[in-house]
């Protein structure tokens, strides 16, 4: 997920004996799916037609079978909007209007499927973190109706700036209530006409940049019944520095009200005789994105299915950086990840099939909330009781050689053991994820598996590096966070180290091997959140 050279240091990739997995079938899948020629792998585009064709004929050629019962694919019901014509973000009745410009001061979307939208003189509500959590004694709406209204949130969890992981939210590793998606599904539930996120860098755990690009452009929804007549009007961010001027103008101190919303016991706060205007036109189509799935049957027990996940999508067209490059290629996010669904299919396939099935698991829109990995979870081709577990990858570390690799979830289920297991024959060990506040466990898709009790790894590249240890490593996260993530600079790079990732995609195929020709039913350790959905679910199979 970063980008620094480093001078070659070449390892022995995997214990002797062991399989390698084909690097140069990683190098050339990442060169493809992430070049202008894709377009930044969009949902509903025709770089979308390109990487599910390619997708096909590597599978194919790798000798997989069409997943589903038959076809490689699994029809995933989105809708896509674009909103034309945005009107400023207008806060008028404080001692100064503001006006705030669609792209560097907010932005503003919506998932009421509709040509237009006209929210007008909705009264302002400010409500804290957003989280309604009875089960913590938690309710930042507790006492106002904010029916019509439009609420301003603060991102990230009431504790997220703890320096440890204990507190009513778990400190400063995020829980799913910090996260924007949860945000705008409490704002709906309580009936707000719009909900608008501050920005802060550290809480959101990416820059305005990284904002502005995600949301301006096509936005892919899942599908639904209303058409998104349950959700909010309006759904938006705006920037810290606006907050803080609209606030001032009520005649309230923001930092002074954030630093009240972190206490339990905060009641919502009404920005007395402010009202919020917005308006814009959709441009609306509905079209089925596609899942891509590829399985190598199993020999013995074929009902029993390990998986491999990966996102294929990335942003498509995107807000142009300053040399006119407006293609969000994805290079790491993630054609990296969905080059690993290729190199390790071809690395199975060579190695013979194992006696349970392995399945490949490619997802659409991940970038839009999860939604392909969503819909497979509600839609599962093989049953939730009958997958064993398996491994997600996104976002491949590319900086080379690691001593270690950073778990994201560590400690929640049984896979664990079988990844010591095989950093043992590598001579590496597992960290746990230095920056949990930045709430990745609740942002790839081994999440959509989770909740329906299937245990999933997800391992994200090492941070200490044999060239550089630790400092290099978060040298190079912090560079790609900086200048690539989400943006037309996350570009494949011929400079690469492929020493350093031949020994992750060992790993996972070390992983998913081991899960494959064994007898075993890892499960959620005893506790975790998932573990009572697990155990409904292997009892009833």
């Amino acid at each position: 997920m970063r980008i620094l050279p480093f001078a070659c240091l070449l390892l022995a990739s995997t214990a002797a004996g062991a399989q390698t997995v084909p690097i140069d079938t990683f190098r050339d899948a990442v060169k493809t799916l992430s070049s202008d020629e894709y377009e930044g792998r969009a949902p509903g585009t025709a770089g979308e037609e390109k990487t599910l064709a390619y997708l096909v004929a590597q599978f194919q050629a790798a000798g997989l079978k069409p997943g589903n019962d038959g076809s490689w694919f699994q029809d995933v019901p989105l809708v896509e909007i674009t909103a034309r014509n945005v009107s400023p973000l207008r806060f008028t009745g404080g001692k100064a209007p503001l006006s705030l410009a669609y792209g560097p001061q907010m932005v503003v979307g919506t998932y009421q499927v509709t040509p237009r939208i006209d929210l007008k003189d909705s009264d302002v509500v400010f409500v804290g973190y957003g989280v309604n959590a009875p089960e913590r004694g938690w309710n930042d709406y507790a006492g106002v109706d904010v029916k019509g209204k439009t609420v301003v949130i603060l991102i990230n969890d009431p504790d997220w700036a703890s320096e440890d992981t204990t507190g009513a939210f778990g400190g400063r590793a995020m829980t799913y209530y910090g996260r924007w998606t949860y945000k705008y599904e409490e704002a709906a539930r309580q009936g707000a006409a719009a909900a608008i996120i501050v920005h802060q860098t550290a809480p959101a755990a990416y820059g305005w940049n990284v904002v502005q690009s995600s949301w301006t452009g096509a936005q892919q929804l899942a599908d639904s019944a209303d058409g998104g007549a349950s959700e909010s009007k309006a759904i938006g961010w705006i920037q810290l520095d606006h907050a803080k001027a609209l606030f001032a103008g009520a005649g309230k101190d923001f930092d002074q009200l954030a630093a009240a919303a972190a206490r339990k016991g905060f009641k919502p706060v009404p920005l007395t005789g402010v009202k919020a205007s917005v308006s814009f036109d959709n441009q609306v189509r509905k079209h089925a994105s596609k899942n891509v799935i590829g399985i190598l049957p199993g020999t013995a027990k074929p009902d029993e299915v390990v998986l491999y996940t990966g996102h294929w999508d990335h942003l498509g067209r995107c807000e142009a950086a300053p040399d006119g490059d407006d293609i969000c290629n994805g290079a790491i996010d993630n054609a990296t990840g969905t080059a690993a669904l290729v190199a390790l299919a071809k690395a199975n396939a060579a190695a013979g099939a194992t006696p349970r099935s392995q399945v490949f698991l490619a997802v659409t829109a991940e970038e839009s909330g999860l939604l392909g990995s969503a819909y497979y979870g509600d839609n599962p081709v093989y049953p939730h009781a009958k997958t064993v577990g398996g491994v997600n990858m996104d976002a491949l570390q590319m900086a080379g050689p690691a001593k270690n690799v950073t778990v994201v979830g560590a400690g929640k289920s049984e896979l664990d053991g079988y990844l010591a297991r095989a950093l043992a024959s590598q001579g590496r060990v597992a960290s746990p994820e230095p920056t949990p506040e930045k709430g990745y466990y609740y942002r790839s898709d081994h999440f959509s598996l989770a909740k329906h009790g299937v245990p999933m790894l997800y391992v994200d590249g090492g941070n200490d590096l044999v060239e550089g240890g630790v400092a290099a490593g978060e040298a190079y996260a912090a560079a790609y966070e900086k200048n690539a993530y989400h943006g037309p600079q996350d570009e494949f790079d011929p400079k690469w180290r492929w020493d350093g990732v031949q020994r992750d995609l060992d790993l996972y195929y070390a992983v998913g091997r081991a899960l494959a020709t064994s007898d075993a039913w890892p499960n959620w350790v005893a506790g975790d959140e998932f573990r009572a959905i697990r155990d409904k679910s292997r009892a009833g199979e």
